[in-house]
């Protein structure tokens, strides 16, 4: 497996929501350890397998397997995370290529795409708006605090969109989906939110 990029050469971005006077959103508490919520078994991902695609609404159809990804430039960004679950982890640090990153990799989104829907291991997507999809502080995270995600936190790509709640920053990602229209993912298709704000508390529909 090829290295990470040294740290030295990536751009950092510090999350909007970390500047706030209070970093805790309603009805949330803070947690120092990172909890393992997810629906089903773990998928064990074999990465010489693994492929990323972007499809639908883009300029251009794009896949690449895990060499090429891994090889796309790198950021780290550092940013607060909050579960709606209730519970919020401050000060992390995910590094990986950024969702704009990818979306140069397609020639950018056709003019009718306004929403992305997020496909992952076993069946599981999320939706998002473009806008948020596209977010400085947004990337397709490798590594957590400087190590590769354990398998239960979505090795060996996970989707990390800060502004949103957490299952929103889909786990086990394979691929992307432009789309015209809003398309309820898997958890939003069972009563969560189409959207997510936590300062909103966006929690369910």
């Amino acid at each position: 497996m090829s290295e990470s990029p040294s740290p030295t050469e990536r751009p950092v971005i510090i999350s909007d929501d970390t500047r706030r006077s209070r970093r805790i959103p309603p009805g949330q508490s803070e947690t120092k350890k990172w909890p393992v919520l997810h629906y089903g078994t773990v998928p064990r991902v074999d990465p010489a397998a693994w492929k990323f695609r972007i499809r639908g609404l883009a300029k251009r159809p794009w896949q690449c397997g895990w060499e090429t990804f891994r090889s796309l430039p790198w950021i780290d960004v550092k940013c607060d995370i909050h579960c709606v679950t209730r519970w919020s982890r401050l000060n992390n640090t995910f590094s990986g290529p950024s969702t704009r990153t990818l979306m140069e990799m397609a020639g950018g989104a056709a003019p009718a795409a306004k929403f992305v829907l997020i496909h992952c291991a076993q069946g599981f997507t999320t939706n998002l708006p473009l806008a948020d999809f596209l977010g400085d502080d947004c990337l397709f995270a490798i590594e957590h605090d400087g190590k590769p995600l354990e398998p239960d936190h979505g090795f060996p790509v996970r989707l990390v969109i800060p502004r949103l709640y957490f299952w929103k920053s889909a786990k086990w990602v394979k691929g992307i989906e432009l789309i015209e229209e809003d398309v309820a993912g898997f958890w939003e298709q069972n009563g969560y939110h189409m959207r997510g704000d936590p300062w909103a508390e966006e929690r369910y529909s």
